[in-house]
């Protein structure tokens, strides 16, 4: 099987592209501006979304899974997923669409695959908009919504965290700003298993527990032996960030289909590698 990652070169783009590897698919990959190097295994095409007219690459794949997304780009994160999503449905290809909790306010803090986007930021909407788009275009594709990634030692979450520890950077991690964070490997695993079990539609990938950033932070230090004291904890109702709060995917009917466990935080942390100025982390 041929399976296209777009946006390769990312955190879970590269996660992807090594699982399917591994998987025995042949793998196809793209990059926006710097190819990655060390990656003989996986050919990788430079893209960007941006480019309605290109196709990258030979032959159609089996199976495309769009990891890519830029917050401050309509046209990457909104629109870029729709001519995707066209693509596919013509070659007949299969096509995960990673989306994100952001398109929900927080207002309903607890949110399954049946709740309607109510997003609150440009980011959120951007990617409600490329759900509706893709469901509407190709009603076969699965739309995947996920919270915080974590895990491999690449994180934006664990690199501020040692570097808040370390005095590298100022700020505080909220209390108050609660996601469900995934491992990036169980992330990964349950986006193919997807693909390969016919699924189609909306469906939840977020981990087991509902943790602050502060917490969050907390878990990541001890596991990586930090000093936990030096992370400051603050209220992101007091701050100028715009977005939710409470924030909850309910992933029960989605895990119920996999194999693949979405592990909760206080889980990872116990044994992996995995959150600023204000900053929503």
């Amino acid at each position: 099987m041929t399976s296209l990652i777009t946006g390769g070169s990312g955190f879970l783009g590269a996660e992807l592209t090594r699982q399917a590897r591994a998987a025995g698919h042949t793998t196809v990959a793209t990059y926006y501006a710097k190819k990655p190097r060390g990656s003989s295994q996986t050919a990788w095409y430079p893209l960007d979304l941006r480019d309605a007219g290109r196709r990258h690459g030979r032959g159609e794949p089996r199976l495309v899974v769009n990891a890519s997304s830029v917050k401050d780009d309509w046209a990457v994160t909104a629109q870029g997923p729709v001519r995707l999503a066209m693509a596919a449905a013509k070659y007949g290809s299969g096509l995960i669409q990673v989306s994100s909790d952001a398109v929900f306010s927080g207002a309903g803090v607890m949110y399954d695959e049946t709740c309607l986007p109510d997003p609150v930021t440009s980011y959120g909407a951007a990617k409600a908009a490329a759900e509706t788009g893709i469901l509407a275009v190709y009603p076969e594709a699965v739309v995947a919504r996920t919270s915080l990634i974590v895990g491999g030692g690449r994180s934006v979450h664990q690199r501020a965290v040692h570097e808040l520890v370390a005095g590298a950077r100022d700020g505080v991690l909220f209390t108050d700003d609660v996601r469900c964070p995934v491992h990036v490997a169980d992330l990964a695993a349950a986006l193919l298993e997807l693909a390969s079990c016919d699924a189609s539609g909306i469906h939840h990938l977020a981990g087991s527990d509902a943790v602050s950033r502060h917490e969050l932070g907390l878990l990541i230090a001890r596991r990586d032996g930090l000093d936990a004291s030096r992370l400051t904890e603050g209220l992101r109702a007091h701050s100028t960030l715009p977005g939710a709060l409470d924030v909850r995917l309910n992933s029960q009917a989605t895990q119920r289909k996999l194999s693949t466990t979405l592990r909760g935080a206080r889980q990872f942390c116990m044994t992996t590698g995995a959150s600023a100025q204000p900053v929503g982390l």
